[in-house]
């Protein structure tokens, strides 16, 4: 059987690991939580986004403080005892936050990128002129994307949400003030193409001291994403920034440091599945930590307004390990809703998933890790990896391998079936190179382009189901159109690479015509019509966008000769 438990029986759990990690800190093999009374948990907290006082969640827990939280939270208290029933009115919660708290971004002062330069070799390979044109302005992009973060968010982290890192970064855009794990990922990938050697550097160094002080690297850099991760890209970014600058003694004095992340999935998120008499270890999204999140509150509260005290805590839990998927929020998590009812936020269920991409990505961490240990001359650690490796791919192929479809699929570890839907990510084992054999690889392919899928001419839909999501129908997203194109491009066969350019070509059109009509790019796409910013989800299409100016920049750096706008 594979390994699941009860509802109560997880929450049970889920409490009794928390109050460990309280008690026992880092020996417990987990991040610390965020237990901060204004920015994680508390009142002040409840009633400013229960009284919505802000139409973006987010914007109160991205507020840096005046006074410290004990200094605040003393006054605060003195305001609720003056009100009859406790409750403040959202015209004194106004009132307070603008005494006591400063706008969000204050914790970042004036960053020039110093490697940026006008001309890098990327823009010569283009040989469409509009498109080099916006290359260059895509290029240019990263300088208002850069963000330092001040001193002082060291020297005083009570004062604030935001996590410091001592080197720039490259912020996603939008309301995304601070830096993102996996989008980061592509980032780096269109720094390294725009010659930002020191800033892709930085960030990776970034990632790096944050594995050092948490043993992980946290979803956003804010407290309140402490206790989840997101897709675990660290080792991949250190292969992209090797392959091009070969830095052997940045990447000795910190492998120990890529082996620790890489050791947080396999403690906390690893899971045994039994198939055919066979154990396989694969991994899965699962943060075992309740409470509404706080970017999200007020829509956290409301999605669980009926529910049980034990129930809500249950959900809450699902739906920050969705958000550790960085599929935020999915059909792809729902379980199928009681008395044949459709499924829907509330039947949320990331952990009972075993999902491709993330088994995919941690295949070439794990072959990465090999090389890299091979490199460093180091036999037996390269000979551990290799073996993991090895053992992985056995197990995706158990475990995820529709034969009947010839693709990849998700695994329900209740109901131990695959999900049959359409997901790019049924791709992702192209991408990662962690396929058996190259009748796989036709397999796959073909069921690519059998697939309703592929006939959108604005990009690859992000599944086929409308629930209202934005991590579905009919929005396309920048990362999964490069796991697909990237995929396809890796193999031998002809009519893969092919259809690879196309499916770039499209992408790049999609882009660029969005591009020119409202002057941005932005975080997703919708496939139906004329390729306009997508929507759906808890916020607004959002405007910058890094990574899909990185996928933009790395689809012309590979077909740039032959694309056209």
């Amino acid at each position: 059987m594979a390994f699941t438990m009860p509802w109560k029986l997880r929450w049970f759990s889920l409490c009794i690991a928390v109050c460990t990690t309280l008690r026992n800190g880092a020996a417990s093999g987990l991040p610390p939580p965020c237990d901060s009374p204004i920015y994680c948990t508390g009142n002040l907290l409840k009633q400013v986004q229960t009284a919505k006082v802000f139409s973006d969640d987010k914007h109160f827990v991205d507020m840096g403080l005046r006074e410290s939280p004990e200094q605040v939270l003393q006054k605060f208290q003195k305001l609720v005892e003056s009100c009859p029933d406790g409750k403040v009115s959202r015209n004194q919660l106004l009132q307070f936050i603008n005494l006591f708290f400063t706008p969000p971004g204050q914790e970042f002062e004036p960053c020039t990128l110093q490697d940026w330069h006008e001309n890098p070799k990327i823009l010569a390979k283009i040989s469409d002129s509009k498109l080099r044109r916006w290359a260059t302005n895509l290029h240019a992009l990263w300088k208002s994307l850069g963000r330092k973060i001040k001193e002082d968010v060291k020297n005083h982290p009570e004062l604030h949400s935001q996590i410091y890192v001592p080197y720039p970064v490259v912020v996603p855009g939008g309301r995304f003030r601070e830096f993102y794990y996996w989008d980061s990922y592509w980032i780096i990938n269109g720094l390294l193409l725009s010659e930002m050697r020191d800033t892709a550097k930085g960030m990776i160094a970034n990632f790096l001291y944050l594995v050092e002080k948490y043993g992980m690297i946290p979803n956003g850099g804010r407290i309140y994403y402490l206790r989840r991760s997101q897709p675990p890209f660290l080792t991949l970014m250190m292969d992209c920034y090797m392959n091009k600058y070969n830095d052997y003694e940045f990447l000795r004095s910190n492998i120990h440091l890529l082996e620790l992340e890489y050791g947080f999935w396999m403690r906390n998120r690893s899971v045994i599945v039994s198939l055919d008499g066979k154990n396989h270890t694969l991994n899965h999204y699962n943060v075992q930590v309740g409470d509404p999140r706080p970017e999200s509150y007020s829509d956290d509260l409301e999605l669980a307004e009926n529910f049980t005290e034990v129930t809500k805590q249950e959900v809450w839990a699902e739906l920050k390990s969705a958000a550790e998927s960085g599929w935020d929020f999915s059909s792809r998590w729902y379980v199928s809703g009681s008395k044949g009812q459709t499924a829907t936020l509330q039947n949320t269920r990331t952990s009972e998933i075993v999902p491709v991409d993330l088994n995919a990505v941690l295949c070439q961490t794990e072959h990465h890790l090999a090389s890299f240990y091979k490199m460093l001359g180091n036999t037996s650690k390269a000979q551990e990896f290799e073996a993991a490796k090895m053992r992985r791919m056995n197990a995706m192929q158990a475990v995820f391998w529709d034969e009947t479809l010839g693709i990849w699929l998700d695994f329900n570890l209740n109901t131990r079936d695959r999900n049959k839907a359409f997901y790019p990510t049924n791709l992702a084992p192209l991408w990662a190179e962690c396929v058996n054999s190259q009748s796989l690889v036709e397999k796959a392919v073909q069921y690519l382009k059998k697939s309703e899928a592929s006939s959108y001419q604005n990009g690859i839909p992000t599944s086929l189901f409308q629930s209202g999501q934005q991590w579905d129908f009919p929005n396309a997203w920048p990362p999964l159109q490069h796991i697909v194109i990237h995929g396809l491009a890796k193999s031998s066969l002809p009519s893969a690479q092919e259809m690879a350019f196309q499916l770039a070509q499209n992408w790049i059109r999609t882009n660029f015509l969005a591009y020119e009509k409202y002057e941005a790019m932005f975080e997703k796409y919708d496939v139906i019509g004329d390729g306009k910013p997508g929507g759906g989800g808890e916020y607004e299409v959002q405007e910058g966008f890094g990574w899909t100016n990185g996928v933009v920049l790395q689809l012309l750096d590979t077909y740039g000769s032959r694309l056209s706008s």
